[in-house]
């Protein structure tokens, strides 16, 4: 079952990004985070900007955010997205279905253009993208630093409305 998120949500996708921080390079970030840390990101997020759980008989595998691009205001149509799933789910079609929600509501908020950056590298998380009709649009070599090596960043974006006036 798809739903938005909840506060009480916190503790499950946080264990779902710890994993990720300890056993990846999806994420840089190479501290776990707190319960504390989401319960922040739920409470302030702004509800432009959706935020979604998948659960399985009553336990969360999956979460898709999206959030500002940029603070400026030249960037309110364009929103990042990023996704994560227990790891034991990836390619079972949740990322698929989280994504599909995810992005068919930015649509109805009228963003013009969804991007997301993929750690590389990573042919899951490309062919998701890609499954959506995303584009690769950049590749920034040896811009992030985890597990002592350095990794690639790809930017995929996905245009959502017609040709601005």
């Amino acid at each position: 079952m798809i739903r938005k998120i909840a506060l009480e949500d916190a503790e499950a996708i946080t264990a779902i990004y710890n994993y990720y921080i300890l056993n990846s390079a999806a994420t840089f970030e190479e501290n776990c985070v707190s319960v504390s840390f989401f319960e922040e990101k739920i409470t302030t997020s702004d509800t432009k900007f959706p935020w979604l759980v998948y659960e399985v008989n009553n336990t969360i595998v999956g979460y898709a955010c999206s959030s500002p691009w940029k603070p400026r205001s030249g960037y309110r149509y364009t929103a990042e997205i990023s996704i994560y799933l227990t790891h034991d789910t990836i390619e079972k079609g949740i990322g698929t279905i989280l994504y599909n929600e995810l992005i068919k509501q930015l649509r109805q908020q009228n963003f013009n253009a969804i991007i997301g950056g993929i750690t590389l590298p990573n042919p899951p998380c490309v062919k998701l993208h890609e499954k959506f009709g995303f584009e690769k649009i950049a590749h920034f070599k040896k811009v992030g630093y985890k597990f002592n090596k350095w990794a690639d960043v790809g930017y995929w974006q996905l245009l959502l409305q017609e040709e601005a006036n």
